[in-house]
């Protein structure tokens, strides 16, 4: 019978393909000849935002609009088996990068099996290997900075003896001493693999508290404007990282709209039940359904960095040393979280939207 794949086998024994089916942290569905979805799991549910008997009877390609025709061409071909990874799929009326996998059944000739999940599940593995790949730097910023210190002291102590006129040559020497520390500093952070304990924290004390510092620091480069939905209950986080996450993603957003017209910050925060993100955490799916998203009306970034923007040393300031989106992108993964970007053209708005998971 159609319907949504719901556990039907015995409790004490062995569970059942539709079980385990239903346990899948990715979503699947059940096609037939026509394109039409037979069946859907949980994970499909909250994927695609929409119950499994609103989506059964439906045409998959009303579902989902590919902006690849090909792949449309693809399904239309009942034995052609189709691998896709990071492709742009319009579900009702957002656009998000998914994972698509389909399957033709040999023993039912033109029904299909497909599976779909959020591209941005990589994340977290992605963000371990470059954890990984920073170890060894972060281990060499720690011996550079004897020397570094052993530097300063000396130009603190030529200082002493030099006249008035030529002490700008020793305060250049702290100065840039200095500057190279805080980048050590950075590096030392962002290979770092220890993860601060996590608590409930009240999501909007924190971005209120965040959003504060910006302004003070701003001197009105930017109008910075809350919308927040006051019903969202704490979500798991470390208070400290999390306000460094928003004082990074504020500043930068401050930095991003100076030029506009009218420059704008905007906070939004609300609760995506059904479209929760799930990430693989200990072993298991972990729903993060509520999120935060900050936007500015700035140029947005050079269309060349957008798939590369949270990586070490990636960066549109002239000034830039690169760190502090992929600081920004750890600490959120360090919380179970994730963090997205993504450019909205048709409204000259950048977006960077983090998912968290409330707390227990």
């Amino acid at each position: 019978m159609a319907g949504s794949l719901q556990s039907s086998g015995d409790a004490g024994g062995i569970p059942d393909a539709r079980t385990q089916i239903s346990g899948f942290v990715f979503a699947l569905l059940l096609i037939d000849p026509d394109l039409v979805i037979v069946e859907a799991n949980h994970a499909a549910e909250d994927l695609l935002g929409r119950s499994a008997k609103r989506l059964i009877g439906q045409q998959v390609r009303d579902i989902l609009q590919f902006a690849d025709d090909r792949i449309a061409q693809r399904l239309s071909h009942e034995d052609a088996q189709l691998v896709a990874r990071g492709l742009p799929v319009s579900i009702g009326d957002k656009t998000r990068l998914i994972n698509l996998t389909v399957s033709p059944l040999p023993s039912h000739p033109g029904w299909r099996v497909c599976t779909l999940s959020d591209a941005g599940q990589d994340d977290m593995s992605r963000s371990d290997e470059a954890s990984a790949s920073l170890a060894a730097p972060a281990i060499l910023a720690h011996e550079i900075k004897n020397p570094l210190a052993a530097i300063r002291g000396a130009g603190q102590l030529i200082a002493r003896k030099l006249d008035e006129g030529d002490k700008r040559l020793t305060n250049m020497i702290a100065d840039e001493v200095d500057r190279i520390a805080r980048l050590i500093d950075r590096m030392q952070e962002l290979g770092s693999s220890k993860q601060e304990p996590l608590a409930p924290v009240n999501l909007h004390q924190s971005i209120r508290s965040a959003m504060a510092t910006v302004r003070a620091a701003a001197k009105d480069r930017a109008e910075l404007v809350e919308e927040f939905d006051p019903s969202l209950p704490d979500v798991s986080a470390n208070k400290d990282a999390l306000e460094q996450v928003l004082i990074n993603l504020l500043s930068n957003a401050v930095d991003a709209c100076e030029g506009a017209e009218s420059p704008e910050v905007m906070v939004r925060t609300r609760f995506v039940s059904g479209l929760a993100a799930n990430v693989m955490r200990l072993g298991r799916s972990v729903r993060l359904p509520i999120e935060v998203t900050i936007y500015d009306n700035g140029p947005g970034l050079d269309p060349d960095l957008g798939d590369h923007i949270f990586e070490p040393f990636v960066t549109s300031k002239k000034n830039g040393q690169g760190l502090g989106l992929a600081l920004v992108k750890k600490l959120v993964a360090d919380m179970g979280g994730r963090i997205s970007y993504r450019r909205d053209e048709a409204r000259g708005l950048t977006l960077f939207r983090i998912h968290l998971a409330r707390a227990d």
